[in-house]
């Protein structure tokens, strides 16, 4: 009855959504309302170069629209209560507009700063239903498991960790990109605005980032994740978070205190795709003469090679609708549209890495490609994390030390890695872009972000109900004839994938009661 109730829900949702709202235009409306003596005119069909915060608030409606928004609506955010119609006519109800407080929430993964951080850090990963999705049966135990799990997977995390100083650099690195960003708003727009952290999964917590923003009485906030592409098991999930703490606290985080949009993805962003491509492109030219001749034979007459390492998620997200792959591939078409050809030499290629678990991921998997481009003769490949923005444990160990290592057993020869865009200055302006963009353009709460990428999905229909019945065959060779095998095949797979999750589990359990390994408890000994 939930899933049915959560399915007719969010479907009024999409229905009811037939205006949309900005926050400049709402900052207008009010004042208008108010008898402040702004005068709106019709929004701008292009994103404005804002000078002052007065040109945001200039920047507005029709004149019809100019004294409430009748037509908005409140999203409480709770599954089973409907909208709720707003006027904004009484100030009662909206929060002082006539001098907008900008906030910009940046919103990323997290990661240890130190090795006694780990297991924490590890625990609260696993402790998320969007990383580790159990059988309903076993969805009381989350925690347990987490604990679990992050116990046993610590010390080899925490040798990972070691190998690339100790810590994690991506707090430094966001909050660099932070600080650059609110520079760039300023200098280049005119916009004065307060720039926050939140971490999903270690310190600053969202939670952190939402009380600084209500202390400094932030009344417009533009919501930016940090991955180009959406992502249940990422970006939605952050808005997850985000998503509770507002519903929870409505009186604090609601209309009639402050207005928000997200930025739910921006992969197709041409600022984005272009530093991506100049970051890669200057990879490629440091190729040298003799590694191009060395790269070139009759079994592989193509030199250069791009490998898009994608971070991977479980297959079953896809089926759910997760549009993650979808915008995968095509960020990297158009990332490859600017890069050269393979008639001038250059070929690209994509596959996915980080998988956890006896469950499908995405495939190709970066552990298998890189052997299958050795034996294709390949000796010069550049190695491009895209779904990453700053350098962390899964470019700089995973990528730097594993991958790297098994490329070269593979006999790629001539490795190089295009580095995440950290500080890139076309990346840190385009951001800046996409925040004064969201503060012109029509705006998207978080339960209408949540909506349209399908967050909700894995909730609707538990995913071992959906058999994924495909014509594609082994290597993308047609086997129309056998599509019930496939769903048998499907079937088999999320079985197994169950029994060996329980597997895991009381494995983890009966080392946990007893101290030491399994195999000990049999008397053998390794």
């Amino acid at each position: 009855h939930k899933s049915m109730l959560l399915y007719h829900h969010n479907a009024h949702l999409k229905m009811r959504i037939t205006r949309r709202r900005t926050l400049s235009a709402y900052c207008l409306a009010l004042s208008a309302d108010w008898g402040l003596g702004f005068t709106p005119s019709a929004p701008p069909s292009v994103s404005p170069s804002f000078t002052s915060t007065d040109d945001i608030r200039r920047s507005s409606r029709s004149p019809q629209a100019i004294t409430k928004l009748d037509t908005a609506s409140v999203l409480t955010l709770d599954d089973d209560v409907a909208f709720r119609p707003l006027s904004v006519a009484s100030p009662s109800f909206s929060p002082d507009l006539t001098d907008p407080k900008v906030g910009v929430l940046l919103l990323n993964l997290g990661g240890p700063e130190t090795g006694e951080d780990v297991e924490g850090f590890l625990y609260n990963l696993f402790a998320d239903p969007d990383i580790i999705r159990l059988p309903p049966f076993l969805a009381p135990l989350q925690s347990l498991v987490a604990l679990l799990i992050s116990k046993r997977r610590a010390p080899k995390s925490r040798e990972a960790y070691d190998s690339i100083g100790g810590g994690s650099p991506i707090l430094q690195y966001t909050r660099a990109q932070a600080d650059l960003m609110t520079k760039s708003l300023k200098d280049r727009y005119g916009i004065e605005a307060k720039t926050y952290i939140g971490m999903r999964y270690w310190y600053p917590f969202t939670e952190e980032a939402l009380t600084k923003i209500r202390e400094d009485e932030i009344n417009a906030l533009v919501i930016l994740p940090l991955y180009p592409q959406f992502s249940i098991s990422t970006s939605g999930s952050s808005l997850r978070v985000l998503q509770e703490e507002f519903a929870k606290k409505s009186d604090l985080y609601g209309p009639q205190k402050m207005f928000h949009t997200v930025i739910p993805s921006w992969y197709d962003r041409p600022g984005y795709v272009k530093s991506v491509a100049n970051l890669i492109q200057q990879e490629l030219d440091s190729f040298t003469p003799e590694e191009i001749a060395e790269g070139t034979s009759s079994e592989q007459p193509i030199p250069k090679h791009v490998l898009f390492s994608a971070h991977g998620v479980p297959a079953s997200y896809i089926e759910a609708g997760d549009p993650y792959k979808a915008q995968i591939e095509d960020c990297v078409e158009r990332i490859t549209a600017l890069l050269p050809s393979e008639e001038d030499g250059v070929k690209v290629h994509l596959s996915f890495q980080s998988r956890v678990g006896p469950v499908e991921w995405l495939r190709p998997y970066t552990d298998d490609v890189l052997p299958s481009l050795g034996e294709q003769g390949v000796k010069n490949l550049v190695v491009v994390p895209i779904s990453f923005v700053s350098e962390h444990i899964e470019t700089l160990e995973e990528i730097d030390i594993e991958y790297r290592e098994l490329a070269l057993e593979s006999g790629i020869t001539n490795w190089r890695r295009s580095p995440a865009l950290n500080t890139d200055p076309t990346f840190i302006d385009d951001m800046a872009d996409m925040v004064a963009d969201a503060l012109s353009e029509p705006s998207q709460t978080i339960t209408e972000a949540c909506v349209a990428n399908n967050v909700g999905n894995l909730e609707l229909e538990p995913v071992s109900n959906q058999l994924e019945i495909s014509s594609a065959g082994v290597g993308g060779v047609g086997f129309e004839d056998n599509l019930a095998y496939s769903s048998n095949m499907r079937r088999g797979e999320i079985t197994n994938g169950r029994i060996a999750m329980i597997g895991i589990i009381m494995t983890c359990l009966l080392e946990y009661i007893s101290g030491q390994p399994l195999i000990h408890l049999f008397g053998i000994s390794n």
